[in-house]
């Protein structure tokens, strides 16, 4: 069974329905209206703009003029240049050559497990953290007791067979095989059914504000 995607991942943004610069503004107008909770009507009022163009505005279907602009940073009491902030920010990209990712030691971790981070974004636009890890269990691995954390994790097999328990339920995983689950139930490998195992935990969780 297929599931319709929430997002399209090869949209572009800078077709005649999306122009990054008008959605960034539109964002922003829509965060501060909203942190004033202050309604599209009453925003119309205060700046003497239809309710259908400030509308038009926040979805990004139209570019705002400096003066319109002007009228609702006058409103919402914000500088001009705030509406620009998403748009001007530095998007950052990652790129770890192999074999040079962070060892890291983590919590709860015994001898021969090995957690490789394979890059990180801290503070972003989207508002989520993201953590990929490269985990290596050998013949020497312990079976650890159960991480618990905050957040939404995945597993991706890529090599050897593990039992691996999520709360009550223990699954069996093998190269190819992904596992995605609330990572505040109690999770972890149980069993090492064939070693060496290797594979990703990419944890996702929101930032802290």
């Amino acid at each position: 069974m297929v599931a319709p995607l929430s997002q399209d991942p090869h949209r572009t943004r800078d077709n005649e329905r999306e122009k990054v610069l008008e959605v960034a503004i539109g964002r922003e107008v829509r965060n501060y209206r909203r942190q004033q909770e202050t309604t599209v009507a009453e925003l119309s009022g205060m700046t003497g703009i239809s309710i259908g163009m400030l509308s038009k505005i926040e979805n990004g279907n139209t570019s705002p003029s400096l003066t319109t602009l002007q009228a609702l940073a006058n409103a919402l009491s914000v500088p001009l240049t705030s509406f620009f902030r998403r748009f001007e920010e530095t998007r950052q990209a990652v790129h770890t050559p192999a074999g040079e990712g962070v060892e890291i030691d983590r919590d709860s971790t015994r001898a021969n497990h090995h957690y490789t981070l394979l890059g990180h974004i801290g503070s972003n636009a989207s508002g989520v953290v993201v953590e990929p890890y490269l985990i290596t269990l050998t013949e020497e691995s312990d079976v650890f007791p159960t991480f618990q954390h905050g957040g939404i994790e995945t597993i991706y097999m890529l090599e050897g067979k593990v039992d691996y328990r999520h709360g009550d339920a223990v699954h069996s995983l093998q190269p190819g095989d992904t596992l995605f689950f609330d990572a505040d139930a109690p999770h972890g490998p149980e069993r090492l059914i064939e070693l060496p195992a290797r594979y990703l935990s990419i944890i996702s969780y929101p930032q802290s504000t």
